[in-house]
């Protein structure tokens, strides 16, 4: 089961090329600062930015950072599901605990091209795959039937949920079961999600405030409930602030301003306007991690 607090890392880059040094001294802090799972090459980590021999580099470079320490879901995700199938060929042998997949954007396929596409890549591989289901982005969102379908493939053990539907896990968990990983992928709804029957969250925020975010997740894992509502109204200004813009631009915003890596983006994306950095700053303010 991945649980926990898990962080969809960004990707440094230094006069644009991916900053390894930095990666790695970055995947190594989010660990020791309490992180329980890694993933490398997500929407945050700009993977449509990235070449296909990046992409393998970073997805390597986070896994021999790891060293079991903690546990790697590598983004393997496309479009194209022979490209899907190709990235978490790699993902395997470069020893990822699993491979996180979102829906096919731009494409737009039907409920049965969602299910053909995970059940090809489930039979070309054998690696766990988290579905990443977020509409807001993939404009498709797969129904509760279709992933309820899916599940019954031994290779398919979880999901991503990046609807902000809070209904969702419980009629997901009452369609599947209990053992079918369920991560909530909007940093704001951590707390309901769980209370729903979620496992965990895969968390911008984290990238700038892994402590906090772990905290949260240990603290109701052990039934502290007072105290994961203290920390997510303290994080709760911050979660704002990381989507303020198009996400990674708001965090790595944030990690420039705390010496974690340069705030270099990739075009399309570009820095962030004065009034959202400003957002940002007040927000990492508020919570603590700059003065």
């Amino acid at each position: 089961m991945f649980k926990g607090s898990i962080t969809a890392l960004l990707t440094p880059f230094k006069g644009g090329k991916v900053d390894e040094k930095a990666y790695q001294s970055f995947v190594d802090w989010q660990i020791k600062e309490g992180t329980h799972g890694l993933v490398p090459c997500g929407t945050t980590g700009e993977s449509p930015t990235l070449s296909h021999d990046e992409h393998h580099r970073v997805v390597e470079l986070c896994i021999e950072v790891a060293k079991g320490r903690a546990f790697v879901i590598a983004g393997a995700g496309s479009n194209s599901t022979d490209e899907a199938i190709s990235l978490t060929q790699h993902a395997k042998k470069a020893g990822a605990d699993a491979a996180l997949h979102v829906t096919p954007y731009y494409n737009k396929p039907t409920q049965e091209g969602l299910y053909r596409h995970y059940m090809a890549i489930a039979d070309a591989v054998d690696l766990p795959i988290i579905i990443y289901n977020i509409p807001a982005r993939s404009i498709i969102n797969m129904t509760t039937e279709t992933m309820a379908k899916l599940a019954k493939h031994p290779n398919i053990v979880g999901v991503k949920d990046a609807t902000a539907d809070l209904v969702r896990p419980v009629k997901t968990r009452l369609a599947i079961d209990d053992k079918f990983c369920q991560l909530s992928g909007e940093d704001a709804t951590a707390i309901p999600f769980l209370a729903q029957g979620g496992h965990g969250c895969i968390s911008v925020t984290s990238n700038v405030a892994p402590r906090l975010c772990a905290d949260l997740q240990n603290a109701w894992g052990r039934g502290d409930y007072a105290a994961a509502y203290k920390i997510n109204d303290l994080l709760m200004p911050l979660h704002d602030a990381m989507f303020i813009e198009s996400s990674p631009g708001p965090v790595k915003y944030a990690a420039g301003l705390m010496g974690l890596c340069s705030d270099e983006l990739r075009l399309p994306l570009c820095e962030i306007a004065e009034t959202s950095k400003a957002a940002v700053r007040a927000a990492l303010k508020h919570v603590g991690l700059t003065k």
